[in-house]
């Protein structure tokens, strides 16, 4: 066997060895050998140490790899063993978005620092570079194969069905078989991806990135010369802005580094690039600064979550990436070398934040619930605001807090507090069955025509345990100038069809609203499309102004302007 050969059956025997080791814990979880923190532990284990061996066994010879994924692994591992201490439930910590994304970070950034480590050193940047983009270059090709083989299986099975053949169908159903499958061909793919390394680079990519400098350059610069004339007053203070902005810096980064690519030599020569990559270096503070205003005065009304620390740690990040990146052009002279070595700074702050976020020291539960009793007790949030349902799911911290709100709502003269407290009976899912949980859905959600809790509870039941939590959450939540923020109304939508369909609206926590529409189409309840003729649905203070109508009375129906062309086939229309 030659040495090609040795190495495709070995990284095909490694992608299998990752898909076994990916299935075992769901397995032990099925059979309840494992579950809560130890299944949490081994899960998180497991999948850091698989995808970064798969990452890092192409530049690397497997050994070497598997060391450094296994390092890795344990180190994540810990960090979310320490995180998983917030919750009574330890495996409650998935749900939160913070630490999940700062686990994904450590899994993730470490990598191409371990393989560049193995060769001219973890701070040099042509290696740290090159070996980035590679990762991301040879997953996807990697990925979009086993995607290819997967449509090859299931159209193979649907042809030898034809001939009353099932081989295929009987062998997927064998619950390990998809996990070796895919692990194998993952395997199998890097393998060839790797030696094809010449031709299937990151270059490509890198050079159609570039294009866009220009455009992100002028829509930025519109931006922030529009921003004094259309005033800051309507559109700081939304975490929605912020995170539009801070969305856009990072877009100017990324292609800022594409332009200064892993040193001069690769860099771009095209002076209109050039010029819209120092532009953007001098813009990211701006728009990193205007992100981070935004997200403080809704901290300052609001107090924190963990959605707007999650903000605010993205708005410190681009705002460091936009202060080195400015400094290094006004500085002048080799300004694409300091963008480069700001890059390496940048890259290790974000695994050190990502680091202390799963430690006692960023303790996102603990800071927001921290932060709402604080506005509580000092009266800036009033009682008929205060939503118990979030400190239910903010782990220890939040438990501690709805403790001490349940002693103080026991003392004379806080008989709203009781109320308030009764209304929105904190129970999370874990400790509410399917039964109980839909019950205190019924009891909040405002129903319009009021007669129609048949058809409402048709669709309820189509929600799964998480949706019906989220519901219960939102109209548990009180809308600035009062009224809570979801409603459902039923209403004969689809007369082709027989009985009624319905649609829930519900305010989240940022202002937006969201809209799920029902239907019962062949004698099934189902999801179902919600469009709108000439113009868009309500959001923000428009979307309040519209829940609080519905709730007050069922809205008029009107039909449709739209006519038909009857085809053997179906009926055709144009999209209005």
């Amino acid at each position: 066997m030659d040495t090609l050969t040795q190495r495709r059956v070995l990284m095909a025997t490694l992608g299998t060895g990752v898909g076994l080791g990916l299935y075992l814990p769901f397995r032990l979880a099925e059979i309840e050998v494992l579950s809560g923190r130890p299944l949490l532990v081994v899960g998180v284990l497991v999948a850091t140490f698989s995808q970064g061996i798969l990452a890092m066994a192409g530049p690397l010879r497997p050994v070497r790899a598997a060391i450094g994924a296994m390092v890795l692994a344990v180190g994540v591992t810990a960090l979310v063993w320490i995180a998983s201490l917030r919750f009574a439930q330890g495996d409650n910590v998935v749900l939160s978005l913070l630490a999940a994304l700062a686990a994904v970070v450590l899994a993730l950034i470490p990598l191409p620092f371990w393989i560049a480590g193995q060769g001219p050193g973890w701070r040099s940047y042509p290696a740290l570079f090159t070996q980035a983009w590679g990762i991301v270059v040879r997953m996807a090709a990697a990925w979009a194969f086993v995607g290819v083989v997967w449509g090859l299986i299931f159209l193979s099975d649907a042809l030898l069905q034809v001939v009353g053949l099932t081989v295929i169908t009987d062998i997927l159903e064998v619950d390990i078989v998809p996990w070796l499958i895919t692990g194998g061909v993952l395997g199998l793919a890097l393998a060839v991806v790797q030696e094809l390394s010449g031709y299937i680079s990151p270059y490509l990519i890198l050079r159609l990135l570039r294009l866009l400098l220009p455009v992100v350059a002028v829509v930025s610069a519109v931006f922030l010369l529009a921003l004094p004339l259309r005033g800051l007053s309507g559109l700081l203070g939304a975490l929605s802005l912020a995170l539009t902005l801070l969305a856009m810096a990072a877009a100017g980064a990324t292609l800022v580094t594409t332009a200064v690519d892993c040193d001069d030599a690769q860099a771009t020569q095209s002076p209109s690039l050039l010029l819209s990559a120092r532009a953007l270096c001098l813009m990211l503070p701006l728009l990193a600064g205007f992100a981070g205003w935004a997200i403080w005065l809704r901290v300052d009304q609001y107090g924190w979550t963990p959605e707007r620390l999650f903000a605010a740690e993205v708005a410190a990040l681009a705002m460091g990436y936009g202060g080195l990146y400015a400094a290094s052009v006004l500085r002048g002279g080799d300004w694409m070398a300091r963008v480069r070595s700001a890059n390496i700074g940048m890259a290790v702050a974000l695994m050190g934040l990502a680091a202390l976020t799963l430690t006692p020291v960023l303790n996102a539960e603990r800071i927001s619930t921290s932060s709402q009793m604080a506005r509580f007790d000092s009266g800036r949030l009033p009682v008929d605001q205060l939503d118990p349902w979030l400190f239910a799911s903010w782990g220890r911290s939040g438990e501690e807090a709805l403790v001490t709100l349940r002693d103080r709502a026991a003392q004379p003269g806080q008989e709203a507090l009781a109320a308030r407290l009764a209304q929105s009976a904190p129970l999370s899912l874990l400790q509410m069955d399917r039964t109980a949980l839909l019950a205190t859905v019924v009891q909040s959600l405002p129903l319009q025509p009021e007669g129609a809790g048949a058809t409402r509870d048709i669709f309820l039941a189509t929600l799964g345990d998480f949706e019906l939590q989220a519901l219960r959450q939102t109209c548990a939540t009180v809308m600035p100038g009062g009224g809570v923020g979801c409603v459902m109304v039923v209403a004969d939508l689809l007369p082709a069809e027989p009985g009624e369909e319905a649609v829930i609206v519900q305010r989240t926590a940022e202002g937006y609203l969201t809209y799920d529409s029902f239907a019962i189409i062949g004698g099934e309840a189902q999801r179902r499309g919600l469009s709108v003729i000439g113009g868009a649905l309500p959001q923000f203070s428009e979307g309040v102004e519209l829940i609080r109508r519905w709730q007050a009375a069922p809205p008029a129906l009107t039909p449709a302007p739209i006519n038909q062309i009857m085809m053997p086939t179906g009926g055709v229309f144009l999209a209005p």
